[in-house]
């Protein structure tokens, strides 16, 4: 039997009355949005001719609309593929994005529009569809008889998505994904509990992967109904799963953390939700989650590269991401050696006892030939396969009994005073305190060698930093590390997130300890858990420190 594709799944879903999509006051049956679809697909041929060598690239540079959902499925049924622009980025990184992806045609609206200008006329206007406007309905309406309802003869290795990463500590690359990977992906929404009656809530980006494979792939699949909302809001989710009945939704980054901020009501219980699925969110946030809205939080680990996955199992620690699936060997190895890291210790409060050697890079053993690569990138490419092997670029650390746990990106690792650790264990002891709404933890420079700790925080409105009792909160925690104490404490509202949803801890880095946008700086001098404000003085005291060990270099690094 053939490996199906996403376009399979899409005609599965041609005469469907179901209800498919709603999107503030409109709703599309199954049948309507595969209509829409095959009318798009007829459009592309006129609006942008076929390129020698490869599929037509359609860039949609667009929020979480039907418009969306339609110019995906057409690039299924025309064998095109869509490349998600991130609507966040400006000026040239934006074009750089659109130039590096080959895009040879925009769909946009009239409030994205101008954020093409830095693309300087390189793709010409007649290639620029511009989907609220009069022409662009008569371009549709001039495609609709062109539009068949034939087998589009897609393949299961038709490039379908290119997928630009969260760039929370690089640049975003454009990952890969093709049309088999999806329809696969698809399929796993029975282990989700989506089904036929299920009501998805898409509120995640579609530019990225995360709300194209755990959301809409499967809804196509089951054949459930989509409810779009056109970006994420904390305010807005609750009565938006209460207005379209939402049972399943997928979150990413610091998502949860944000709508537990929201201020609490004793009906908050009172709704449809049955299940979410995301990743990164705190254990203490699974579990407020979890007990506020009533739902299951299925918490899981993976990307869009896709080529390793860990999903908690019901026995899994809080703070674990789980397991592998039986049919991926995931591993921790030692990336200088490649040798498997030492399993994890704890001590009897559950800190970790051997960082330095138990913490690695989560690897894929025979996960390699299931990575697609990125688009024009052999040198990403290369970083990520390696001997067979792939390399998520991401730091964990495994216990005794199997369980992975995240240590935090390749660049999350910190050395003081000689001692390696990783920077999500503090960021999980951080984020009990009550006041916290979410926080980092980076490194920054030592004026001698190494690093120290500092941790930008996002209180609670109305919520002062109250450096007393900080110190109190720290010095009760059992498993915090002896070298684990910020130094520094930056107070920032909000948090700088990448469009996705996690936290963009580049331009935190870069501040070091100085002042910028408002935010308030403390600084623990000595050894004693006694913070005070960074004062001028203190920062001249530093840069004196770094000039007198010959480290000034030090500071104009990331």
């Amino acid at each position: 039997m053939a490996s199906p594709t996403f376009a399979d799944l899409l005609l599965a879903r041609a005469g469907d009355g179901h209800p498919g999509i709603r999107f503030e006051d409109e709703t599309y049956t199954w049948a309507q949005a595969v209509a829409a679809a095959r009318t798009r697909a007829a459009l592309l041929p006129d609006a942008c001719p076929a390129p020698p060598g490869r599929p037509r690239h359609v860039g949609v540079l667009l929020e979480n609309v039907p418009e969306y959902v339609f110019w995906i499925f057409a690039a299924a049924f025309a064998r095109a593929t869509v490349v998600g622009v991130n609507p966040t980025r400006r000026g040239a990184e934006l074009a750089a994005d659109v130039r590096h992806t080959d895009c040879d045609l925009i769909v946009t609206d009239t409030a994205h529009l101008p954020l093409l200008d830095a693309l300087g006329g390189a793709i010409p206007d007649e290639r620029i569809l511009v989907v609220d406007t009069p022409g662009y309905e008569a371009a549709l309406r001039e495609a609709a008889p062109k539009a068949t309802g034939g087998d589009p003869g897609a393949r299961p290795d038709d490039r379908l998505l290119l997928l630009f990463t969260s760039g929370s500590t690089g640049a975003p690359k454009a990952v890969a994904c093709g049309q088999g990977r999806l329809a696969v992906i698809a399929e796993r929404s029975a282990m989700m509990g989506i089904g036929r009656d299920s009501v998805t809530y898409v509120a995640m980006p579609l530019f990225h992967g995360n709300a194209v494979m755990a959301n809409l792939a499967m809804a196509v699949h089951a054949g459930a109904t989509v409810a779009l909302r056109r970006r994420f809001s904390a305010s807005g989710f609750l009565p938006d799963v209460r207005r379209f009945g939402v049972t399943y939704f997928n979150y990413v980054g610091r998502a949860l953390a944000y709508i537990l901020a929201t201020p609490e009501r004793p009906d908050d219980h009172g709704n449809t939700l049955e299940c979410a699925f995301g990743t990164e969110a705190s254990a203490q946030d699974m579990a407020g989650f979890a007990r506020r809205f009533g739902c299951r939080i299925i918490e899981g680990y993976g990307s869009s590269e896709g080529a390793i996955s860990l999903r908690k199992t019901p026995d899994s620690p809080p703070d674990a991401l789980g397991v592998a699936p039986p049919d991926v060997e995931v591993a921790v190895l030692d990336p200088g050696t490649g040798a498997e890291c030492p399993r994890a210790r704890f001590d009897a409060a559950g800190g970790l006892l051997n960082p330095g050697e138990a913490i690695g890079e989560l690897a894929g053993l025979n996960a390699a030939g299931t990575f697609e690569g990125y688009y024009k990138d052999p040198e990403a490419d290369a970083e990520r396969v390696r001997g067979g092997t792939y390399w998520s670029g991401d730091l964990g650390y495994r216990d005794e009994a199997g369980y992975f746990y995240f240590a935090g990106r390749g660049a999350d690792r910190l050395r003081v005073d000689s001692e390696n650790f990783a920077a999500a264990p503090v960021e999980r002891i951080l984020s009990r305190w009550p006041a916290v709404v979410m926080c980092a933890v980076y490194p920054v420079p030592d004026p001698r060698t190494g690093d120290q700790v500092m941790a930008a925080l996002e209180l609670h409105d109305g919520t002062a930093f109250d450096p007393g009792r900080f110190a109190d909160f720290l010095a009760a925690q059992p498993d915090l590390g002896t070298k684990w104490a910020p130094r520094f404490v930056r107070i920032v509202r909000p948090m700088p997130l990448t469009a996705t949803g996690k936290v963009h801890k580049r331009p935190l880095r870069r501040l070091h300890w100085e002042p910028a946008d408002g935010h308030r700086v403390w600084v623990r001098p000595g050894r004693a858990l006694a913070y005070e404000p960074m004062t001028g003085a203190h920062a001249a005291a530093l840069r004196a420190e770094f000039a007198a060990h010959g480290r000034d270099h030090a500071l104009g690094t990331l």
